[in-house]
């Protein structure tokens, strides 16, 4: 088989994704994609909306006979988690993803490889493209900026779409179909301050690095027990400051709210008369680290490099401050669904640790499938902060999503998924956030399902996504077009 992914089947999936790939689409960075996709509406001859929050809508005429059909969106977000290898050198505003078929499945050279939601987004446009797929009407809904808080969804107009049922495709199992997803929350923890001049001339400065986690998505694999970077660095800083009066110059851990944390970094000096027992304490910790961790992160490295002696200190009080309100705070699974003691219901992810500037800001982000539960682990957060001074925000709330176990198109689904694919899928609750939520509330009456190919490791560099997986999603999809009930 030729090395390329266009080369798979389904062709006319793999081939647009192959073009994705090789379109920068970092969230926050939107701007070369959605133009291809408006362009790619056009040039179709199809009505092509763009709205004030960055979204994109396609419509397609029902095929010949089928103009009685519910209407359909279809819908996938056109954004991807921009995340790396320490040896990939890699710009991702400008450089393309480079994917490459390893066995069953399709990665990334060093990279995430955005089949996160870019299959989804793929799959819709080999869809739009299609003069041979039966279907009924259909809108073609492309989001902004999911990743980083699901903008588009949030700024959708209650009037944008007509559609009365919707089909995400961003869950990432195939032979389930997701009805529910938690809810969620941003979180900001800050502290402000005023450098303080470096006065000990015989002090020693080093960088303290942890590295090679897997990382991860902070919804669907935060019940995998990976290490958290920020969690694993400041447990060491809070003993390095007792028994070796370091200090913390600055630090810098994670890089984005949804992901779990691959990397953190502090810069600290400390005492000649501490740095052999600091040497010590470093690889004692590493010694603890890979003895937790060796089975679930093989390439965790824990060390400290000698560097040049910086200038300033973040001042004592609010480095202590900083320590124990992060060592004290909740990281990964709270709590399970009650009674389903494989579904995650509650949980946080200390994604971001960065200082600069006169200000340290720390970014969580809490799911739950529970209001209340996620109200409550909000407020231990929140109090772990407040207790040391430290100003917590909110923002980006978003709610969970329960679909209508009973909805006769529900039922429609898992009919069609037996006949096509042999096997009654399963129907699940995800933990990871979907747009479902959001934009259920703007249009209530729509009924929604969500389904896609198997994908492992979204939001880390391991991400991949099963070949086969995208053949039976698209085959799926494309019988549920065809199946689509007449309108009441």
């Amino acid at each position: 088989m030729e090395n390329k992914i266009s080369s798979l089947q389904p062709v006319e999936v793999w081939r647009h994704f192959e073009k994705l790939c090789a379109i920068p689409r970092p969230s926050g960075s939107l701007e070369k994609v959605t133009r291809y996709v408006v362009d790619f509406g056009r040039s179709l001859g199809l009505e092509t909306l763009a709205d004030a929050a960055g979204n994109v809508l396609i419509r397609k005429p029902a095929t010949a006979g089928m103009e009685n059909r519910r209407p359909v969106v279809l819908q996938a977000h056109l954004d991807m988690v921009p995340q790396k290898n320490n040896a990939t050198v890699h710009d991702f505003a400008v450089d393309p993803i480079q994917p490459y078929i390893d066995g069953e499945w399709v990665k990334a050279k060093g990279t995430t490889l955005g089949a996160d939601n870019g299959i989804g987004l793929s799959s819709i446009l080999a869809v739009l493209e299609s003069e041979t797929l039966a279907h009924g009407p259909i809108e073609a809904l492309f989001t902004n900026d999911e990743e980083t808080g699901m903008t588009g969804a949030n700024g959708l107009k209650p009037d944008f779409l007509k559609g009365e049922i919707l089909l995400n495709t961003d869950s990432e199992q195939e032979y389930e179909i997701y009805v529910g997803c938690a809810g969620g929350i941003n979180m900001n923890a800050s502290f402000r301050y005023r450098d303080e001049e470096i006065d000990a001339d015989d002090d020693a400065a080093y960088t303290v690095t942890i590295s090679g986690l897997k990382g991860g998505h902070s919804g669907i694999d935060i019940n995998l027990g990976r290490a958290n970077a920020n969690k694993l660095l400041f447990r060491f800083l809070k003993e390095a400051v007792r028994t070796c009066e370091a200090r913390l110059t600055s630090v810098s851990g994670g890089n984005m709210r949804n992901a779990i944390p691959r990397e953190a970094t502090a810069l600290v000096t400390v005492p000649a008369e501490a740095e052999n027992d600091f040497l010590d304490l470093v690889e004692e910790y590493a010694d603890i680290y890979r003895a937790e961790y060796g089975v679930i992160e093989p390439d965790l490295t824990f060390a400290a490099e000698k560097t040049a002696m910086p200038s300033t200190w973040i001042p004592e009080p609010i480095q202590d401050d900083l320590i124990n309100a992060v060592v004290a705070c909740h990281d990964g699974v709270l709590r399970m669904v009650p009674g389903a003691p494989d579904m995650v219901e509650t949980s946080s992810n200390l994604a971001i640790v960065q200082s600069g500037e006169g200000a340290i800001d720390v970014t969580f982000l809490v799911r739950s499938s529970r209001e209340s539960m996620k109200a409550s682990l909000v407020s231990s957060i929140e109090s772990a902060f407040e207790a040391v001074g430290a100003k917590v925000e909110t923002s980006g709330d978003y709610p969970g999503w329960q679909s209508d176990l009973q909805s006769k198109f529900l039922q429609t689904a898992k009919e069609i998924h037996r006949k096509e694919l042999g096997i009654d899928p399963k129907i699940m609750i995800i933990h990871a956030g979907l747009e479902c939520g959001i934009i259920g509330e703007k249009y209530p009456d729509m009924e929604m399902i969500s389904f896609g190919p198997t994908l492992r490791h979204p939001h880390s560099p391991d991400e991949k996504v099963e070949i086969a997986s995208v053949g039976h999603f698209w085959k799926f999809l494309t019988a549920l077009l065809a199946n689509i009930p007449e309108k009441a």
